[in-house]
């Protein structure tokens, strides 16, 4: 891995625009005579060609028989309209590497390839469940969100994780890491970020993303920081609309930005884009993405910044009502975006581009900055040579043993216990204890629940489990109420945020509540774990005990049920804070709890 390892420190240094082991803090954009590769491969390209380096489709890991209408289309994207890149979405790890190794193989110029690896590979790669049987098809490291690791305060298991996420994602033909998430979730009400960032103080934001993105570049990947300028303080869903951060500049100077300069001197590679308004950086009313004022004048003059500025998805409906897709586009590039996403229509969005230049938006030597860029991390991560990833390998390291105990560490490290006032963790277990498991999750969700209540029983055989679809419209929580007639132990595990989010409706919140009302207030004493979102204790601020795992992936579920069972110490602390009541939470805050059973 070292000759890997190597060029992407060359990588990093080369989009920013100086030589290897230099610093990346350096605005200046790739210019012609760097090298000779880049060079060679701009002479040959077209206009509409260099336009279409730039915008990189949305890419699913399935499987595609090679005359099906969505394999033909993915060939036409890479023959026809020669794109630059992909933004890879889901799929198994076998099939992801096998179709990039194919889609390579199809492309003149190599293709680069970035996916959202926010809790390491496994967060994009899984062989999901074969239907009707639950079986589990395997899938690459997952990790807890990124809150569990805010939850831990350790850098040195965020630049663990980051190493592994970037071991497995290249060995499955991926290049870059659309993570980590820098934004500062200083909002509770935050409906798209949440245990996506690492929690709210600015500084451990910026130290646990700065580690995290070491340990990726250190190892062969390249690492994006999002959602510059910052999506924390936010209560609108910028997949449906555009969010206002009415903030001041100070603010934004002391919160925001925070962790964005310390990624930038930590060298990342890459910055994605806010879809949000921030009338203190730009008063004319467009989102971050579209302004040169955030864009250019913040972040590549005011911070320096000379690596790549991909945009978020150009297919999210804030901006698209807003603008057009064909006005976004145009206004994103003269902005400074170097990499469009995920747009609504490869062969227009390019077409946009195209005319840009052609309207006097931009220049093309504007345009020629970008497509330098792309070329240059081709060329540095060596792809020119190296496209082609050895399947055989995969087994190797995707998921290997030793990346799956430092997930399953994180997990275990992170499970904070907030309130226990009648002191009933961990379970003190008599003789054939009488234990209802609910979980509430949505009916797709078929791992909810799964890895919980399966270390559960083997401490509790006789454990009765339950389970609730948050998508019924008229959920039977008067049928869950009797049973917790003939429990002694009554846990319930959420793991649906739609239960409880902003974006949730006020009826489905109050039934959910009501319901753990009514059990506090008959002497049930539940014990509720948060799977999903860790503000839940704001609607439910009677339960007597609550467990926050941080998320519902499998190594948090088990360390949840073996911190129940007092299998493993609770430690964790909140990384953020939870007003309840009247009173507030404080960050910090966690009760520590001893092993008591094996």
């Amino acid at each position: 891995m070292r000759r890997i390892a190597f060029a992407a420190t060359i990588a990093i240094a080369a989009i920013a625009g100086c030589s290897p082991g230099a610093t990346g803090r350096v605005a200046s954009a790739p210019v012609p005579g760097q090298d000779r590769w880049v060079d060679s491969v701009m002479a040959t390209l077209t206009l509409r060609e260099k336009a279409a380096q730039i915008v990189w489709p949305n890419l699913y890991g399935d499987y595609t028989p090679h005359d099906s209408p969505q394999w033909r289309r993915l060939s036409s994207y890479i023959k026809d309209q020669k794109v630059g890149g992909f933004l890879m979405s889901v799929g198994s790890p076998i099939e992801i590497a096998a179709k990039l190794n194919a889609m390579q193989e199809m492309s003149t110029v190599p293709l680069l390839v970035g996916a959202d690896l926010e809790a390491g590979a496994g967060y994009r790669v899984r062989g999901g469940y074969f239907i009707p049987n639950g079986i589990d098809l395997g899938s690459s490291t997952i990790f807890p969100p990124q809150m569990a690791l805010g939850a831990t305060g350790d850098t040195a298991l965020a630049f663990q994780m980051g190493r592994i996420t970037a071991l497995e994602g290249r060995a499955l033909g991926i290049h870059i890491a659309f993570a980590p998430v820098l934004d500062v979730n200083n909002n509770p009400a935050n409906p798209v970020i949440n245990t996506r960032s690492y929690g709210e103080n600015p500084a451990m934001v910026a130290r646990l993303g700065s580690a995290f993105i070491r340990g990726v570049q250190a190892n062969g990947m390249l690492a994006t920081g999002k959602h510059f300028p910052g999506h924390g303080d936010t209560e609108t869903n910028s997949h449906l609309e555009i969010p206002v951060v009415g903030v001041s500049r100070s603010r934004l100077d002391s919160v925001e930005l925070v962790p964005f300069r310390a990624a930038i001197s930590s060298d990342v590679s890459g910055i994605m884009s806010f879809h949000g308004d921030m009338p203190a950086l730009d008063s004319s009313g467009v989102p971050g993405t579209l302004s040169h004022k955030v864009m250019t004048d913040l972040l590549r003059t005011d911070l320096h910044f000379g690596g790549m500025i991909i945009s978020d998805a150009m297919d999210m409906a804030g901006v698209l009502k807003q603008f057009g897709a064909d006005e976004a586009v145009k206004r994103a590039v003269a902005a400074g975006i170097d990499i469009l996403i995920q747009p609504v229509d490869v062969g227009k969005t390019i077409d946009a581009v195209v005319a840009g230049v052609r309207e006097g938006r931009y220049s093309e030597a504007r345009l020629d900055q970008s497509v330098r860029r792309v070329l240059q991390l081709k060329r540095t991560l060596d792809l020119e040579h190296n496209k082609i990833v050895n399947i055989d390998a995969l087994r190797t390291i995707v998921g290997d043993s030793s990346h799956v105990a430092v997930a399953r560490e994180i997990a275990e490290r992170s499970i904070t216990l907030v309130k226990d006032s009648l002191g009933e963790l961990p379970l003190k277990l008599s003789a054939n204890p009488r234990v209802l498991s609910i979980t509430i999750a949505r009916r797709a969700d078929l791992s909810a629940g799964a890895a919980f209540n399966g270390e559960l029983r083997t401490a509790l055989p006789g454990l009765h489990t339950e389970f609730l679809s948050s998508d019924d419209a008229a959920p039977d929580y008067a049928r869950l109420e009797r049973l917790t007639d003939s429990a002694d132990v009554t846990i319930v595990g959420v793991y649906a945020t739609q239960t409880i989010d902003a974006t949730a409706s006020t009826k489905t919140s109050q039934v959910f509540a009501g319901f753990l009302e009514r059990l506090t207030s008959n002497h049930k004493r539940p014990i509720v774990v948060s799977f999903s979102d860790p503000y839940l204790l704001r609607q439910i601020p009677w339960v007597p005990a609550y467990v926050v795992a941080w998320g519902g992936f499998p190594p948090s579920q088990l360390a949840a049920a073996r911190a129940i069972l007092g299998r493993i110490p609770v430690v964790g602390k909140l990384p953020i804070s939870i007003p309840v009541a009247g009173r507030v939470i404080e960050r910090g805050s966690g009760i520590a709890r001893p092993v008591t059973s094996k």
